[in-house]
């Protein structure tokens, strides 16, 4: 029978990379310091075409199998000992992996299987601040970990290492700390959660994918960072993203373990079946040896001095951005950020409370003006907040953004408030997201602006106010409803 093609005709090479540029057109710019968000610019002129370059010399390269192309081993052994000499300890190990998730799941698996070999706990419990990453709840998910969550102080937005000590149980396999919590930008006390888990016998993992690859250079720059890496007696993992403060492309991250002994707990390998024997020290099997080699040469050309002064103008960013920010009347920048990312809220008519409608009414009119702030919701009594990563390429934006922001915030204050039905709140609050029928959320979503075929909303303020008042479970399965529609093949 007759079937419709797969793919079309053959086009030109020329063709196929110019709908590739056109399809750029409507994305958010990725250099240049205007996306506060998902994007890190070093701001150096031919960076980007060395990873280019470097990428396409290994792309056809496989990394899985270091002994057929030996390049792979001497790539990753170079990146994976200049993340030790900065941030590791005698003997420390590692692994070159694919993003700081990747890194966040190998660190839990390593902890789960050394708790079931070493502690005989087979019921493994994973004990984190509220603030962790939502990468340790997806690898609890993944792996079969019960999460334990601790609220964090409120006014610091630090781990509470005394909560924390008080919630370990012999079932404890990892305890988490950040350096820092990429929702506020602070660095929690990791010497003291290190050291009680350590009194234990439990594992501790710093997630330092943020900060561990500017935090020491913004040290050697001349500002005061406590410890946090494996000199810590009692941190025994590490993970640290080469795609972000490294600026190397996205793709290129380090988990680091203590030693040799715990990296084992880390590896899979396979040997019954008919095929070659397996060895994976990742998530994944077949891999380019692309971004390995993209984040080698970036390392090697920024260099010891480069990123010292890369971080330094990051941190002068920093300074400017937060003295700006709390001479704005109504304008609260949360907790003391550390490493280049800086959470605030604004207040409501009262001068006070943080007014989520007010805020994402600003995140809107920023990005009419040409700027990506990232909303964050409140969460477990903590406020919303608007978010921003800091880069070299935003040391020359700062006082536009600023400037920006004030005329964004006169507008945002004249608009009408987002108010959210409290009978609609009411009936939300009742619902069981796990009997809910394709058609149910299908409603739901086309009721809250995010209906399959009605595109991405010009402005979020409605939504996120919508989304912000629904239980967690709820708003969850919206989500990747959502997600799901927007992938919709």
């Amino acid at each position: 029978m007759p079937t419709e093609p797969a793919l079309p005709e053959g086009r030109p090479a020329t063709e196929v990379l110019a709908e590739l540029r056109a399809l750029r057109e409507a994305d958010a710019p990725t250099r240049g310091g205007r996306t506060f968000a998902y994007v890190y610019d070093a701001g150096l002129d031919g960076l980007d075409e060395l990873a280019a370059e470097a990428y396409t010399t290994f792309a056809t390269v496989n990394g899985l199998d270091p002994t057929v192309f030996p390049s792979v081993a001497r790539l990753e052994n170079d990146v994976v000992g200049s993340v030790a000499a900065l941030l590791g300890a005698p003997g420390a190990q590692g692994t070159f992996t694919s993003g700081g998730t990747e890194s966040i799941l190998l660190a839990v698996k390593t902890a789960r299987d050394h708790a079931r070999s070493e502690r005989g706990i087979t019921a493994p419990q994973l004990l984190l601040p509220s603030t962790a990453h939502a990468a340790f709840h997806k690898a609890a998910a993944y792996l079969g970990l019960e999460p334990v969550v601790v609220p964090v102080d409120p006014v610091t937005f630090r781990a509470d290492a005394a909560a924390m000590a008080a919630a370990l149980t012999d079932r404890t396999a990892l305890v988490v700390a950040s350096a820092p919590s990429y929702a506020h930008g602070v660095i929690d006390p990791v010497a003291e959660i290190a050291a009680t888990a350590a009194a234990r016998g439990v594992l501790c993992h710093v997630d330092a994918c943020i900060g561990g690859w500017i935090l020491p250079y913004l040290r050697r720059a001349g500002r005061a960072v406590e410890p946090f890496d494996l000199s810590v007696p009692g941190v025994t993992s590490l993970s640290v993203d080469l795609h972000k403060y490294g600026y190397a492309d996205k793709g290129a991250s380090v988990v680091l373990h203590r030693d040799a002994a715990l990296r084992r707990h880390q590896y899979f390998a396979h040997a019954g079946w008919p095929g070659y024997p397996v060895v994976n020290p990742t998530v994944q099997g077949t891999k380019s040896g692309g971004l390995l080699a993209q984040a080698w040469a970036v390392l090697r050309h920024v260099g010891e001095e480069g990123y010292t002064a890369l971080a330094g103008r990051v941190g002068e960013a920093s300074d400017r951005l937060l003295a700006g920010l709390r001479s704005m009347d109504g304008v609260r920048v949360l907790g003391d950020p550390a490493a280049g990312l800086v959470a605030f809220t604004v207040a409501g008519e009262d001068g006070v409370t943080p007014d989520l409608s007010l805020l994402l009414h600003l995140a809107d009119e920023m990005r009419e003006l040409g700027w990506y702030l990232q909303p964050q919701p409140s969460f477990d009594g903590l406020p919303p907040n608007l978010h921003l990563t800091l880069t070299p390429a935003t040391v020359g934006q700062v006082g536009s953004l600023l400037d920006d922001l004030a005329v964004a915030l006169d507008k945002a204050r004249a608009l009408e408030p987002v108010v959210v039905d409290p009978e609609l709140a009411s009936f939300a609050a009742g619902l069981d997201p796990e009997t809910l029928g394709p058609d149910e959320v299908a409603g739901i979503l086309a009721f809250a602006g995010l209906g399959v075929g009605a595109g991405l909303p010009r402005r979020a303020a409605p939504v996120l106010v919508l989304l912000d008042a629904l239980p967690g479970p709820l708003k969850e399965r919206l989500l990747a409803e959502f997600i799901g529609s927007v992938f919709r093949i």
